[in-house]
């Protein structure tokens, strides 16, 4: 084996880790693993010799590079929710994938990830990097060109918009299956207090319909009740559903003539519905994988 090959060896060893990294920095499967490459070729031109810790040097590069390309996105002002969703980590239920597991191990749900993509780059690095990965602020300050106490009030300030806007679903998944099958049963037979009682009054639903339109946002139970109703009755019979999970919470996949034509996720907090989010761009659904 040469150099190359062992280099190559120790680099996939970091790779979930990486990617895990950079999909919660930037909320994109596919520019997560441009990320990832790009550490890769770093790390390639590198003098390796020079390298005490492989791990830290990869997760600060590949940091470094997202913060990049976060700040790229404000460069040419683009709203994060007027384009699209985050991606989404789509799994079956009859199986787990060894990736996404690691891409999911601590439950990052979609709703943090809509808060993250809220956050100034500098806030989002600081706040991924230190409160899910544990790294130290003296490491991220000069990634951010602040000193550590910087750095440290950048991870409080992300951190309180979180804790504030990103309920966690619950981890019985037994619970959450009553609450999504009970708005489905309410919305297919137009029942509209009752999908009222399965929504917290706040509730959000957003509709990502495609690079093309903004993502639509409904608040509120009786707004989206009234929602849920009518895309129900707009439904052609012959479309058919696969419960998913998205996340690792309870999602659904809707499919029409064959095709992935929807996806929608559920976020649950005490056995109501407090966010709804729906990608209704059938191009994007196949590059996830479900086509």
């Amino acid at each position: 084996m040469d150099d190359k090959e062992f280099l190559a060896g120790q680099f996939e060893q970091h790779r979930a880790h990486l990617r895990g990294v950079s999909y919660r920095m930037l909320g994109s499967l596919s520019e997560a693993d441009d990320a990832v490459q790009e550490a890769w070729v770093r790390l390639s031109r590198s003098d390796t010799e020079e390298i005490e810790n492989l791990g830290g040097w990869l997760t600060t590069v590949v940091a470094r590079v997202c913060l990049n390309m976060l700040r790229a996105r404000k460069t040419r002002s683009e709203e994060p929710l007027d384009g699209r969703l985050p991606d989404p980590v789509v799994e079956r239920i009859d199986g787990g994938h060894p990736e996404h597991e690691a891409l999911l191990a601590d439950s990052v749900g979609l709703a943090l990830l809509v808060v993250l993509e809220q956050l100034s780059p500098a806030e989002r690095l600081a706040f991924v990097l230190h409160d899910m990965f544990a790294v130290p602020f003296d490491e991220i300050a000069p990634m951010v060109e602040r000193t550590p106490e910087a750095a440290r009030q950048l991870a409080s300030r992300a951190r309180r918009r979180v804790q504030g806007a990103a309920p966690e679903a619950p981890a019985d998944r037994a619970r959450q299956r009553e609450v999504v099958e009970a708005f489905h049963a309410a919305a297919r037979e137009g029942d509209f207090e009752r999908l009222v009682s399965v929504l917290h009054p706040g509730v959000v639903l957003r509709v990502d319909f495609g690079p093309e339109r903004p993502v639509r946002e409904t608040v509120g139970a009786e707004a989206v009740a009234g929602q849920a109703i009518m895309f129900g009755r707009g439904a052609p019979a012959s479309d058919t559903t696969e419960t998913v999970l998205i996340n690792g919470t309870l999602g659904q996949v809707r499919f029409r003539g064959g095709q992935p034509f929807s996806l929608l996720a559920f976020t649950i907090a005490n056995g109501r519905i407090v966010e709804m989010d729906i990608i209704a761009d059938a191009e994007r659904l196949v590059r996830l994988g479900l086509g």
